[in-house]
């Protein structure tokens, strides 16, 4: 299981770039990129940080862009964000997943099988439904 890539849910990409990971969250990230483990996050990452900015939710230390482009340089790439993976996000049968970005990194983490690094109460009560694999942060 600790070999299965980590897709970062938006909260947590967040709170990386902020430094503000729990130190489990950051240790666990720390021995997957050290064992060369894939870590992502969601082109749609991008999508909802904006929409946070655009509505004052999130103040950034710089614009949208740049700042995603900097959560990058933490040995992050990019997932892909495919039209399978749209269509998978419609087809979760998860009433609690309301959010279109949490829907779109469950389908995500499905499609790949990522571990979800999240502090998302949605996400995690999708995984405690064994629907898929969650990390706190």
């Amino acid at each position: 299981m600790k070999d299965r890539p980590i897709l970062l849910d938006t909260c947590a990409a967040i709170w990386l770039a902020d430094g503000k990971l729990s130190k489990s969250a950051e240790a666990t990230l720390q021995e997957a990129i050290g064992q060369a483990v894939p870590v992502f996050v969601s082109p749609i990452t991008a999508w909802e940080v904006g929409i946070l900015v655009a509505r004052n939710r999130l103040a950034l230390s710089r614009p949208v862009m740049p700042w995603f482009r900097a959560v990058l340089t933490f040995g992050v790439s990019l997932a892909e964000l495919s039209p399978e993976v749209f269509v998978a996000s419609t087809e979760l049968g998860a009433d609690e997943l309301r959010d279109p970005a949490d829907r779109i990194i469950a389908a995500t983490a499905r499609a790949f099988q990522y571990r979800v690094m999240t502090r998302d109460r949605p996400l995690i009560a999708y995984a405690a439904r064994g629907q898929l694999s969650a990390i706190p942060c």
